[in-house]
This record gives structure tokens, C-alpha cells and sequence, in this order.
């Protein structure tokens, strides 16, 4: 039988067509992947509902999708260190190893990184797809190929975590209980904080926070955000303040709430002007740091999953079929409350 390389293709805002690609073959380094999971990302929602990336509008049609797994189909000339029929995610952020970025560990900051899923790079949505073989990481056995998709927004919580230096003891705020809060709290429970302490607006959100491990929940729509934590942390503040809801309203907040040399960390997408009160940190001696992406970190992601430390299926709550690739972005979009990762099975 023929194999097909259906791929799903954004036509124009909030609308996505099923067509068909050839089949890749692998060049030299490469191997071709057998998509079976892409998540969806609050990226690839946000790209299909407005068309626009840094507020121009991109090309179309376009491939969205760039959390996923699979398994190894065909690898070319040189590769050895994967096999066919091997499980593998993939790390999408494919740099030019060259630069001073790349050469000193910072691949995430490599000017000239190709990222999937962000225009003009068509991502992953498709049945077959080339990719470089050492961004693919075999999947340990413990480890399902579904999990495996869940890698890459695991390396963001994971990097957030690493950046405010949570260690065992460490009291923590978290401003935001969507995906990559979530992911954010589990890397932190893991990483040994002693009590983690949510806040958003939504109550099924915090439900999952609560579900998921954190400790303390705050719904900021109900009750003073501030108040709370720093009758929570005894007037002292948290260790580590992390701004996950992209809201220039909660990213003012966090001076409020971070104690005497403690550490904010800023992980939300805001673009918006911020107004911060920088004397109040600096009376506090307190540091502004921020992440981007993630690096170095995915085999570090697999294990904590595969020794079962991180149980990152949890964050799914709804699954879609390929063919149904639509219904998962309408309700992605249209559901924020209640959808903390959806999937799309292909």
C-alpha cells in the first residue's frame, strides 16, 4: 500500500484543510519521522486564530505544530545513532551549531534557529517529516510515544524551574495555572520546592493545579492575590516568583510577592507595556530573570518522566484524531478554561 503524507494546513485564520505532500526522504544527518502525537501549543493557538506573528501577518498556508513524537521510518547517510523502528521526540529548535551562542551551550539564542511552527518554518502536523537526527531523542521504554510529545513543553517548565534555582526547601508562587504553570509546578515539586502556591482567575484550572501536585491554590478573581501569599508566607514573601500568565497585571504583582533576595522569573509571552515599581525590588534586593524556550534539558525532561518523578500525561484533557484536527484548535481557542493540553493522534 501507497503511503500517504497527509499534512494539515492553516488556509487562513481559525481554518485548517487536510492536504497531501510528497513523501520526505532523508538527506545525509536526517531521519524521517512517523508523526503519532502533536500537542497543541498556546503558540499554535494563537498563530491560528490571528494570522499574525509579531503583529504582521504571516504567509499562508501554513503547518502549525511543533510538540511531537513518532517513530524512525528511514535514516540517512552518516546517522548511527538511530535506528528504524526506534521511538524518538524530537527537539525542535534546530540551530546552526556555529555561532558563539550555539558553541557556548546557548543554542536557544542562535540567530539563525529554525523552529518549526513558527513562520515561516512549516511545522509538524503531518504524517511523515525529515528532521535533523541529533534534534531526535529516543524514547526510553518507560517512556509512550504520547508522553514523548509532552517532552518539549516539559523542557520550559523544567527551564523555568532551573533559572530560579528551586531546591528542596524553597517556597514557591507560580501566576498562572495553564499548560507551562503547570509543567512549571511539576518541575519544581520535582526539583524538591517544599510548597508551591498557585494563582489564576479560573476555578477548573486550579481544580488541576491542586490534582497535579501544587500545594496552596489562590483564585486571584475571588480573593487579593498579594494578601494571600504574604499571609501564606508570613509577611515574608515567596523564594521564587514565577510569571506564567503572560498578564501585565500579574507580572506587577510579583515585586509584591517575592521576599528579601529572592528570584522573579519570567516566563509568560507579554507583550504589552508593564508598568513595575523596580525601587520596591531593589529595596528587596531582589533579581529579574527570564527564560527562553529551553536548552539542554531534554534528556533531563525524559528521565524525571520516565522514572515516573513527572507525571506529564496528567497535563492532558482532551484528545483528537488527525482528521478532527479542526475541532482541536476550535476548542483550544474557544476553551481556555478547560483545556490544559490537547493532543491530536495521527
Amino acid at each position: 500500500m501507497q503511503q500517504r503524507n497527509r499534512a494539515a494546513y492553516m488556509i487562513s485564520p481559525k481554518k485548517i484543510e487536510m492536504r497531501e505532500l510528497p513523501m520526505p526522504t532523508a538527506k545525509p544527518g536526517e531521519v524521517i519521522l512517523k508523526v503519532e502525537y502533536v500537542g497543541v501549543c498556546g503558540s499554535d493557538v494563537h498563530f491560528f486564530e490571528t494570522g499574525v506573528r509579531k503583529g504582521k501577518p504571516f504567509p499562508l498556508p501554513f503547518i502549525l505544530g511543533h510538540e511531537c513524537a513518532g517513530t524512525v521510518t528511514e535514516v540517512g547517510d552518516g546517522v548511527k545513532s538511530i535506528k528504524v523502528g526506534e521511538r524518538v521526540c524530537f527537539e525542535p529548535q534546530i540551530t546552526c551549531g556555529k555561532c558563539v551562542y550555539c558553541r557556548s551551550g546557548h543554542y536557544n539564542m542562535c540567530p539563525d534557529v529554525v523552529f518549526p511552527s513558527t513562520p515561516p518554518y512549516d511545522g509538524m502536523l503531518r504524517d511523515y517529516v525529515a528532521i535533523p537526527a541529533e534534534n531526535a531523542y529516543k524514547l526510553p521504554d518507560e517512556v509512550s510515544t504520547k508522553e514523548g510529545a509532552l517532552i518539549e513543553p516539559l523542557a520550559v517548565g523544567l527551564s523555568a524551574a532551573e533559572k530560579g534555582e528551586v531546591t528542596v526547601g524553597k517556597t514557591v508562587v507560580i501566576l498562572g495555572a495553564g499548560c507551562i504553570g503547570l509543567v512549571t509546578m511539576m518541575a519544581c515539586k520535582a526539583m524538591g520546592a517544599s510548597r508551591v502556591i498557585m494563582s489564576d482567575l479560573y476555578p477548573k484550572r486550579l481544580a488541576n493545579a491542586l490534582r497535579l501536585g501544587a500545594d496552596v491554590v489562590i483564585n486571584a478573581a475571588e480573593e487579593d492575590a498579594i494578601q494571600r501569599v504574604m499571609e501564606l508566607t508570613g509577611g515574608e514573601g515567596a523564594d521564587v516568583v514565577f510569571e506564567v500568565a503572560s498578564n501585565p497585571v500579574t507580572a506587577a504583582q510579583t515585586v509584591d510577592m517575592v521576599r528579601r533576595c529572592g528570584i522573579v522569573v519570567m516566563v509568560g509571552n507579554i507583550n504589552e507595556k508593564t508598568p513595575y515599581r523596580f525601587m520596591d525590588l531593589m529595596y528587596r534586593e531582589g533579581q529579574i530573570r527570564t527564560i527562553y524556550r529551553y536548552c539542554n534539558n531534554f534528556n533531563t525532561a525524559l528521565q524525571a518522566v520516565a522514572s515516573g518523578r513527572i507525571d506529564i500525561k496528567g497535563i492532558i484533557s482532551h484528545e483528537f484524531d488527525f482528521s478532527n484536527v479542526q475541532d482541536a484548535f476550535d476548542e483550544s481557542m474557544n476553551n481556555r478554561q478547560n483545556v490544559i493540553k490537547a493532543v491530536i493522534k495521527l
